[in-house]
């Protein structure tokens, strides 16, 4: 039962977050594509990865994920930072124009967390962020 929930959760993230991302695509000039769009996202969760691991982490070839990192570079939904410890090495960082675009899909969870503010005590929701925090530390 427990399992079921959470997965019923899990797809209308999903669902909500696909929605929100095709209902932006292609909307205006220097918009995203779907694949860019995914790309950045990708980006963003993996906290400003080399260029190696964005490619390692997706599957794809370094040449294919230099191609996706410069058309959102190029739009600028995504900055290359050189290495600190390696100069031929670059990480990535998201913009604020990225920000922008996952402020305007972010709303549905911000909607949902208030109102579980106001039918619960803080210790119910204390104990719920806990569990959360738990369920997330086993997903690798």
């Amino acid at each position: 039962m427990l399992y079921r929930e959470v997965e019923n959760l899990y797809k209308k993230f999903r669902l909500m977050h696909y929605k929100s991302l095709f209902g932006r695509v292609g909307e205006r000039d220097g918009s995203l594509s779907a694949t860019e769009a995914f790309s950045v996202d990708a980006i963003y969760l993996l906290n400003e990865p080399t260029i190696k691991q964005f490619s390692e982490y997706l599957g794809i070839s370094q040449p294919n994920a230099t191609y996706k990192i410069n058309s959102l570079s190029d739009k600028g939904y995504v900055v290359k930072l050189p290495s600190t410890d390696d100069k031929r090495e670059f990480h990535l960082q998201v913009t604020d124009k990225f920000f922008g675009y996952l402020d305007m899909r972010s709303q549905f969870i911000a909607d949902a967390v208030s109102s579980l503010e106001g039918k619960y005590s803080d210790e119910e929701l204390d104990l719920f962020r806990k569990m959360l925090h738990d369920l997330s530390d086993s997903v690798k």
